[in-house]
């Protein structure tokens, strides 16, 4: 076929268009899975993981689809959600730091019972700001939040506990491997389960009790399970867990720059700020729901708790010792936690 002129320029044109068009690019459009262990009826489900996708669906303008994944929906169980955002096998994951010992060695900092002061916003808020002291624990994930909880209280299961001396014997849930350090300094036994195992541990009698935030309370319905729940003078805590929203570096980078820029705005020190006093204020329909199933919230007196600090320092002493023997400057790390606590703490009076 013969082309005139006119029409082999238009031919010549349309093709450098179509060939700029990778370059150019048409909108990119993502979707992204999130996975988690707690259930769709969560605090962390309903007040972080459900407005962040909102979020960024809506800052996107549609153009990420955030489809969610509560109560291990794709499978596996809670201690392997790390391993499946690293490999890629879920895009984003929310877990706990201490379902994975050793992956997260300067994290753990945030953890012990001499650092965080009991304000779940004024430590994440802290975390964000002095991340350079943790950033080596997330080389091979891109950390989107980095937080902890108000802190664990003692939620038991028919034991009153208004000393240490009454925790001495008893097998109670932990956590982490730090929480597991403090119930041994309580001369208690310690039991690591995830969470949502826990009704049926204490049902079973598998567990006399367990460090927990009052916001776990309703969901997993403990106060049904429980008749004690325990925490320091004026709502001092047994420590603290780390959480963790991540995302796979592998996904990440491949979004063009605007999508990133939407997951960076919901991210960090941005996203810490959305959330406030969240995490504060979860714990309280917890604490209520104890009373009105007929439970107790027992307020351990400043000479008890004393005791109870006591053996939170120890705990310290053996974190830096363990930092320090793995090379890592323990004593640094925990002077400079405390002292971006308190510097949060401060900003929020």
């Amino acid at each position: 076929m013969m082309f005139s002129p006119s029409q082999r320029l238009y031919s010549l044109a349309l093709g450098a268009l179509l060939a700029l068009t990778p370059t150019l690019g048409a909108a990119q459009e993502v979707t992204l899975t999130v996975h988690h262990f707690l259930s769709p009826a969560s605090p962390t489900h309903k007040k972080l993981i459900e407005p962040w996708a909102q979020k960024v669906e809506e800052q996107s303008e549609g153009r990420i689809k955030v489809e969610l994944f509560p109560s291990m929906a794709m499978g596996g169980k809670p201690p392997e959600l790390y391993s499946q955002v690293r490999d890629g096998a879920a895009d984003v994951v929310w877990t706990l730091g201490g379902y994975t010992p050793g992956v997260f060695p300067r994290s753990e900092v945030y953890e012990l019972p001499s650092v965080h002061s009991g304000s779940a916003e004024a430590t994440t808020k802290a975390i964000q700001s002095s991340f350079d002291l943790i950033a080596e624990d997330f080389t091979d994930v891109q950390p989107l939040l980095i937080h902890v909880h108000a802190g664990n209280a003692l939620v038991m299961k028919d034991k009153a506990v208004n000393s240490l001396a009454d925790l001495e014997g008893l097998k109670l849930r932990t956590p982490s491997r730090t929480g597991a350090w403090l119930i041994e300094e309580y001369k208690a036994e310690p039991v690591g389960m995830p969470v949502p195992a826990l009704p049926q541990a204490l049902s079973k009698g598998v567990v006399d009790g367990a460090l927990i935030p009052f916001e776990i309370i309703p969901p997993l319905k403990l106060h049904e399970l429980s008749k004690y729940s325990v925490e320091g003078a004026e709502g001092g805590r047994f420590g603290t867990s780390v959480f963790m929203l991540l995302m796979n570096k592998e996904r990440y980078d491949s979004l063009s720059d605007d999508l990133k820029a939407v997951i960076d705005a919901n991210s960090g020190m941005a996203l810490a700020k959305a959330l406030g006093s969240t995490w504060d204020e979860v714990e309280q329909p917890g604490r209520d729901l104890q009373i009105k199933s007929g439970g107790e919230v027992i307020g351990l007196d400043a000479d008890a708790m004393a005791e109870f600090d006591a053996r939170g320092d120890t705990v310290t002493l053996r974190w830096i010792q363990e930092a320090t023997d793995n090379g890592l400057s323990g004593n640094e790390l925990v002077a400079a936690a405390q002292a971006a606590v308190a510097k949060a703490a401060a900003e929020l009076e």
